[in-house]
């Protein structure tokens, strides 16, 4: 009878793929103290980097002289213990060798201490493969395959390293624009528990790199490899020490796929192989800055705020951007100093883009005489690919009266975000709810009967931009007047940018936790280049998502203040850890996640810094289908979010 009055109190709402044409969610005018602004600029893409300890391969099979189709590749032995799988597409394996040094070879599996079926992927992005693992090899071998009339002669090989030795690899710049030239950073570290700690050995102190290159995958499918140099002509720092740079012309919009492959050998003269998959979301700016032409203009609006009317020249109509700016000002010794930053989603309107700037910034950090508006980026709000953007340009603010500077004047939310809204103006729904919501590429994934006057969020098995989520989210929420959220995975960060960036119900929400999540890769994951790079070739899935990557991570970061992050109450999961076992939540996925994991978010990048942090649990890995359970069936958690929740 419990279980039947539950079901009652609990809706599930299928949530329409299509959203309605009504007006979208009104976006708040953030701004912070000048404290924040060194986390709030845009991040070095150095602090992102993917460390890989795998190397995924592709393969592309070719005719022997018998009219066979066959491939093979040197394959390094790191250790007495090698773990690879091979992506075939087909129910029907490929057929599986190992070349020995003196030129024979034995099929894989007399070989292997195992060979299973496993998968590769996230949530409903998964991809069959077969896995083997063997012990005792030494020497110089080779990895042979061979296919079958009929069957796919295309595919990859992913092979496990040795943690000890990473590939350490990233963007040397932010400018993924049409026609601009994207350049790439590739080094082996001595591991990333180093490198995390900034101890790590970098370049030729951690090994030494033969060869290295850039296989670039184009929107269209297009396929080039180009060569990656150490010269200290390419980003690369010095010439000769051991740091690799290449680069390649984005041509064209949309997602572009760089892997970074690197050959060579670890601090113990052992061979190895490597390689890093960057998705690269390049897109055509739909924005520009006239300030050559017009300068920055000042509106006062009501409560003491004022509009910077930055001009631009929109190409497209109705579109949103994100944006963000510092304001300098003059303290009384002449001294240029930062006041706040302001930013915030906006759209350009009759040649003008808009930002907020509360006077009270000003009078608290006792600025006068000259201002500036410096470090102006404009951002298209799905990958935060900066579109226009300015040092320095000039501000004139009217001058404050004398009592406006008090001395103890305290920073509210008002400050932070502009003025509330009426509940009214931003939804029309009523009553209070909890809503239940699911990460990326998923299916339903929270247990209705541990949660009460809740309502579940469904848009099943598919792929959203962290903005996209969020609006979604904000629309489906309409339904109710306030709500706090219970979030899976992705679910997490839409959830914050939904906080962030627009007025929702969950500003008008009562309770200790507003925002609840489990398992979210905050600061990305290193399964979404790998995924992508399977998606490429055999074409199924969600697709791809460069919000989960860390340098998409880390530029969508790079937008929310603290302020916003203390709103979020997180959780974080791995595997049962037994020290007299191999273990693992996912034996696919543990090939290029670093531990501790829960089979798709690493512990460490499941971080959120200025969040409140709700421990670490072991034994749950992220879905039902890995060997332990979920981490969002286990009810003990659930009950505790449940009566925490704010609503």
């Amino acid at each position: 009878m419990k279980k039947q009055l539950l079901a009652v109190a609990v809706s599930s709402v299928l949530f329409s793929t299509v959203l309605s044409a009504a007006q979208g969610p009104i976006p708040k005018q953030l701004a912070g103290p000048a404290e924040d602004i060194a986390s709030m600029r845009a991040p070095d893409p150095a602090s992102a980097a993917i460390h890989s300890k795998s190397a995924l391969i592709a393969v592309d099979m070719l005719n022997d002289k018998a009219g066979n189709a066959t491939w093979q590749m040197n394959l390094p032995i790191e250790s007495d213990a090698l773990r690879f799988l091979v992506f075939s597409g087909a129910t029907d394996r490929w057929d599986v060798q190992i070349g020995n040094p003196d030129g024979s070879s034995n099929p894989a599996k007399t070989l292997a201490r195992e060979v299973r079926e496993t998968a590769f992927g996230m949530q409903g992005e998964s991809f069959p493969a077969q896995q083997f693992d063997l012990l005792g090899l030494s020497g110089e071998r080779t990895l042979k395959l061979s296919a079958q009339a009929g069957q796919e002669r295309g595919g990859f090989v992913l092979i496990e390293g040795d943690a000890a030795t990473e590939l350490a690899s990233y963007p040397a710049q932010r400018n993924q624009k049409v026609g601009e030239r994207i350049t790439l950073v590739a080094m082996l570290t001595d591991g990333s528990d180093a490198a995390m700690s900034g101890e790590a050995k970098l370049g030729n102190a951690a090994g030494r790199i033969q060869q290295a290159s850039l296989r670039v995958t184009s929107p269209n499918g297009d396929v080039q490899t180009l060569p990656m140099f150490d010269d200290g002509l390419h980003a690369d720092s010095e010439a000769n020490d051991g740091i690799y740079g290449g680069d390649f012309s984005a041509a064209n919009e949309g997602t572009w796929l760089a892997q970074v492959v690197v050959r060579g050998t670890n601090a113990a003269g052992r061979s190895l192989i490597r390689t890093a998959e960057h998705v690269i979301p390049v897109v055509t700016p739909s924005i520009e800055l006239a300030t050559e032409k017009a300068s920055i203009g000042v509106r006062t609006t009501e409560n003491s705020r004022w509009m910077l009317d930055i001009p631009v020249v929109a190409k497209a109509k109705g579109q949103h951007y994100r944006a963000y700016a510092e304001v300098w000002g003059q303290d009384a010794q002449g001294e240029m100093k930062a006041v706040a930053w302001i930013g915030g989603m906006t759209e350009a309107q009759d040649g003008k883009l808009s930002l907020a700037l509360d006077s009270r910034w000003v009078a608290r950090s006792k600025a006068q005489g000259r201002f500036e508006l410096r470090n102006l980026r404009i951002e298209d709000p799905d990958h935060f690919v900066s579109l226009a953007e300015a040092d320095a340009l000039p501000l004139s603010l009217p001058t404050l009266d004398a009592k406006a500077y008090a001395p103890d004047i305290q920073i509210d939310d008002s400050m932070r975000m502009g003025n509330r809204p009426a509940q009214a103006a931003v939804s029309k729904g009523t009553g209070s709810r909890l809503l239940l919501v699911h990460g990326y590429c998923s299916s339903d994934v929270w247990p209705a009967s541990h949660f009460t006057n809740t309502s579940k969020f469904l848009d099943l098995n598919a792929n959203r931009s962290h903005d996209d989520f969020a609006r979604r989210i904000q629309t489906f929420g309409n339904t109710w007047a306030s709500y706090g959220i219970v979030a899976h995975s992705q679910g997490g960060a839409a959830a914050l940018h939904l906080y962030n960036y627009y007025w929702s119900g969950l500003d008008y929400a009562t309770g200790s936790r507003l925002i609840q999540s489990v398992g979210t890769p905050y600061q990305g994951t290193n399964l979404a280049g790998i995924l992508a790079s399977l998606g490429s070739w055999f074409g199924v899935g969600c697709g791809t998502n460069s919000n989960l990557t860390y340098s998409g991570a880390s530029s969508w970061l790079a937008g929310i203040p603290t302020s916003s992050r203390a709103k979020v109450n997180y959780y974080t999961t791995s595997f049962t850890d037994r020290s007299w076992v191999y273990d693992y939540c996912h034996l696919g996925t543990d090939l290029v996640l670093s531990d501790p994991e829960d089979g798709t978010t690493e512990k460490a990048y499941g971080q959120l810094s200025g969040a409140v942090n709700r421990g670490h649990a072991t034994g749950q890995c992220h879905t039902t289908g890995m060997r332990d359970p979920a981490q969002y069936q286990n009810s003990s958690r659930n009950a505790t979010m449940n009566s925490n929740a704010a609503r």
